[in-house]
């Protein structure tokens, strides 16, 4: 029978309990046992921990004989989680008429209660980390299915290109077909990272989102280089709509050479056009501005109801207009994450003009300010 693996954690914390009992001359061998199925399906009770210590290796509980005789020298402990038996622990006594002491019967009471919360927890973790690991498998697997399509794609945008020339009016919406399919691909490949290995810690211990921007090898981006592929979608999205669109009026210099990490502003700027897309009037005008002080996504849209304003941030949260629409509602809650993370900040702004003067005095205005540097 296999052995089921236990965190060191656990493993200290029985050992801990029992070694407490060394000063105890009455006792003679404390022993705790995990309650499991067995190779056939039987339930068996596998020793995680005993004191004194000893190379021996016992017996099964259900192949020692020595324990379906009865005796007045040892008693059992369950470790109980409601009504369902974790596991037990065994206490056998130096032989003596005696009755059992009272204190050292509590003791062992109390050892049992602080040992099947601590096991509950710990088979908890098992369980989790099972889950964990099914997750990732069939994540691996769906990157494994999905490339063979992507690539394909890819061929076939490529073919279009070659077969239309450069010549053609469509040349940039085949180019534009071919720079969403690389983007994808870093999504699988992001997708590909996250079943292999744990995610990065950044310093204040939280998580950092591995985004595609957070891929490639250079050690520093254009940030422009990044929008720009986000504004030739946002451009082709808008005149499909039937509406106006603006790009950027220019492009400070503080957009070249940034440091690696703050790739997701790329990210932040993808949930932001995707949220005035989705959530504007159909005849809204659309478009993006960026200035010494930051990116602005802004909309003529109706202005988001003031008791709504911050809640828009919290994950989950939808507002009225985007009640009945499908989606998770975590588009602005990661974007600000994101801002947050690499020392900026994601605001809303209900008259854009007060990011820039020729901009609309009403609609809804995201803007995201960064340390300059």
């Amino acid at each position: 029978m296999s052995s089921m693996k236990y965190s060191e954690r656990f493993l200290n914390f029985v050992q801990q309990q029992l070694v407490g009992f060394q000063a105890d001359q009455k006792l003679e061998h404390v022993v705790v046992y995990v309650a499991r199925s067995g190779d056939s399906g039987s339930p068996t009770l596998e020793v995680v921990g005993q004191w004194p210590k000893s190379e021996k290796v016992l017996q099964p509980v259900e192949t020692d004989k020595a324990l379906r005789t009865p005796s007045s020298n040892r008693r059992w402990y369950p470790l109980q989680e409601g009504s369902i038996l974790l596991g037990v622990i065994r206490a056998e006594r130096i032989p003596s008429e005696e009755d059992w002491p009272e204190n050292l019967d509590h003791r062992l009471q109390s050892m049992s209660i602080s040992l099947a919360n601590s096991l509950a927890s710990e088979l908890d973790r098992k369980r989790l980390l099972d889950q964990l690991d099914d997750q990732k498998e069939q994540i691996s697997l769906m990157v494994h299915q999905l490339r063979n399509p992507l690539a394909a794609l890819g061929t076939y945008a490529k073919l279009l290109l070659r077969k239309i020339g450069p010549e053609s009016e469509h040349e940039n919406l085949v180019k534009g077909l071919m720079t969403e399919q690389a983007q994808v691909n870093k999504y699988l490949t992001a997708l590909d990272q996250l079943s292999q290995v744990k995610l990065p810690q950044s310093d204040d211990g939280s998580n950092r989102l591995l985004l595609p921007p957070l891929l490639p090898n250079e050690t520093s981006i254009s940030v422009k280089s990044l929008i720009e592929p986000l504004i030739e979608r946002a451009k082709a999205r808008a005149n499909l709509q039937g509406r106006k669109w603006f790009s950027p009026s220019q492009w400070p210099t503080w957009m070249e050479s940034r440091s690696i990490s703050e790739g997701v502003i790329a990210e932040i700027v993808a949930n932001l056009l995707e949220n005035a897309f989705r959530y504007s009037p159909p005849q809204s005008p659309i478009g993006i501005e960026v200035t010494e002080e930051g990116i602005c996504i802004w909309d003529e849209g109706i202005p988001i109801n003031e008791e709504e304003r911050e809640k828009i941030f919290k994950k989950g949260f939808r507002g009225e207009s985007g009640s009945k629409m499908s989606g998770s509602g975590i588009g602005l809650a990661l974007a600000r994450d994101l801002a947050r993370q690499v020392g900026g900040d994601l605001k809303l702004v209900v008259n854009p003009s007060l990011f820039k003067k020729s901009l609309p005095e009403s609609g809804n205005a995201f803007v995201f300010n960064l340390e300059i540097k």
